[in-house]
């Protein structure tokens, strides 16, 4: 509570008396009073009965990160309604917004069935379906929904915004014009924003989640910003029971322990939903919503590897060339030498030197931590030098017999043609399903099985950990780089070598695929 602020009991009563007047409006709990629970009380006494000197209310925005189920819907939704028909406020203009219009209307649909649970408010408020709007007669207030498209978002004297899962929003846009200068004429807005946990980290979700923490530690001071975040620590035993009733304040209440417990069991059985689970149950930021390979298996093939050992073997190369600023992979794999070797990967990167310190800060990434342990190569200047990069790979094919380089047909044709100058097999590898599916599928078959040693080189593992999966109707599987959140170019170029490898074999030039065919999921 800032200096000049004090509690107002009067008006937390007020606020939550009106909202306990409302209804519950789904399942079991439709028609029954809107008890509010303990940490939904909580938030509405803080928000609407923390008063400052002149009288309004200390909190313009507020933040609630909550998992799903917890009776986010609800809480929004008589928000807007306290704002929108109980604020006293002369035509307020209230606003729901999320991604799409359709999310949007979730919590007004819900707000709308309130008022027509409420005889008090259903003589004074003129519901618009068609238009997604309510009418608060009285004060001449409105409840009105938007979409994401912020082209005609301009001009609004707004008094209270309560936004849907910010963490869907596709970009800044929207959050900045609802919140930022437009209700210079009310003395006391409120930005209820309300969402659960996302899985991008460039998005104003998280920026605004990252603030909530700094002022929840002290690191910061904002009186104006009331952040609430529920949910599971990083660290935290995601197996735990208790875990989860520490992440989700209303277990037992809106959502059972039961139907918790058969989430957890289906993601234990099935790596891919881990992280919904994480994401929806726990809280937890992910990095995306399905996260492909499971990073405890990844570990468990952190096999040594030693690269003077290698000296002379068959190998493969996988080349995925960044754009000039960005990181550059290239990857060798060397295929088994009998029955009880391994597939071995031998990864390398690089970057602009004179970039890092900038991505560094930028994506808040270790470029720096990994340049300085060798993981992670600089060529000179701002702009990836590729006749550096070329030479390089020229000193390794003095060292290793790498019998083919694998590139993405769409890019590196300059370098390609180099290589091949130098003497190398460059063999151009497609992208799409048809390429990319079967040796995807290998990778993770061989990573479960421990047959694939990496030595846990820690940028080829950032890298393995950002992979976001497309899968086609008919089942083929791709690493999409447009959805995944971060640079997967390192296992990209590790997937298109180890299907040479597979398909090519060691010195005997077998191929796993002669022997059993492609492995289809």
């Amino acid at each position: 509570m800032a200096k000049d602020s004090h509690y107002s009991k009067e008006m937390a009563d007020y606020a939550v008396g009106f909202i306990e007047c409302l209804s519950h409006t789904k399942g079991t709990w439709a028609g029954k009073p809107f008890e509010l629970i303990d940490w939904q009380e909580q938030i509405i006494r803080d928000l609407f009965g923390t008063i400052k000197s002149n009288g309004y209310r200390q909190f313009n925005t507020a933040y609630v990160e909550i998992p799903k189920k917890m009776g986010k819907s609800e809480l929004a939704a008589a928000v807007a309604l306290l704002l929108t028909c109980g604020d006293n406020e002369e035509r307020a203009e209230v606003y729901g917004c999320a991604a799409d219009r359709n999310q949007a209307s979730i919590v007004f649909n819900v707000a709308a069935d309130m008022v027509r649970m409420c005889p008090a408010l259903s003589k004074r408020v003129k519901i618009l379906d068609s238009q997604k709007r309510l009418i608060y007669q009285p004060t001449g207030s409105i409840y009105q929904v938007l979409s994401a498209d912020v082209g005609n978002k301009h001009g609004f004297n707004t008094h209270g915004v309560v936004f849907d899962e910010l963490h869907t929003q596709p970009n800044r846009k929207l959050y900045d014009v609802m919140t930022k200068g437009s209700g210079d004429a009310r003395m006391q807005p409120l930005y209820f924003l309300i969402t659960t946990a996302g899985d991008n980290q460039n998005s104003i979700c998280w920026e605004v989640h990252q603030k909530a923490l700094d002022i929840m530690a002290g690191r910061k001071n904002d009186p104006t910003f009331y952040p609430v975040i529920y949910g599971a620590d990083l660290e935290d035993d995601w197996s735990d029971p208790k875990v989860w009733k520490k992440a989700n304040p209303s277990l037992g209440i809106t959502v059972s322990m039961d139907k918790v417990k058969m989430a957890y069991e289906s993601a234990r059985q099935n790596p891919a939903e881990e992280n919904s689970f994480r994401q929806l149950r726990l809280n937890q930021w992910v990095k995306q919503a399905i996260r492909w390979m499971p990073m405890d298996k990844w570990d468990a093939c952190a096999f040594p590897v030693n690269p003077e050992a290698l000296k002379g073997r068959v190998c493969y190369g996988g080349l995925d060339l960044s754009s000039s600023t960005d990181i550059t992979a290239f990857v060798l794999v060397f295929p088994p030498m009998d029955e009880d070797d391994k597939y071995v990967v031998l990864p390398y990167f690089w970057i602009p030197e004179d970039s890092i310190d900038l991505r560094v800060r930028r994506d808040h990434v270790n470029y720096d931590v990994w340049e300085k342990q060798g993981f992670l190569l600089t060529t000179e200047g701002n702009v990836v030098h590729y006749g550096f990069i070329e030479t390089f790979i020229e000193e390794l094919g003095m060292k290793y017999n790498i019998r083919e380089i694998a590139f993405d047909r769409w890019g590196a044709v300059q370098m390609t043609q180099n290589l091949e100058n130098l003497g190398f097999t460059v063999v151009p590898f497609g992208q799409g399903f048809k390429d990319m599916s079967p040796p995807t599928k290998e990778l993770m078959k061989l990573t479960l099985e421990q047959k694939i040693a990496h030595g846990g080189h820690p940028v080829l593992r950032w890298m393995m950990d950002n992979i976001f999966i497309r899968t086609d109707p008919a089942g083929n599987i791709k690493a999409d780089k447009e959805k995944s959140t971060e640079k997967i170019d390192g296992a990209v170029a590790t997937i298109m070598a180890l299907d040479r490898a597979i398909r090519c074999g060691g010195e005997a030039g077998n191929s796993v695929y002669d022997d059993r065919g492609l492995i289809v999921f």
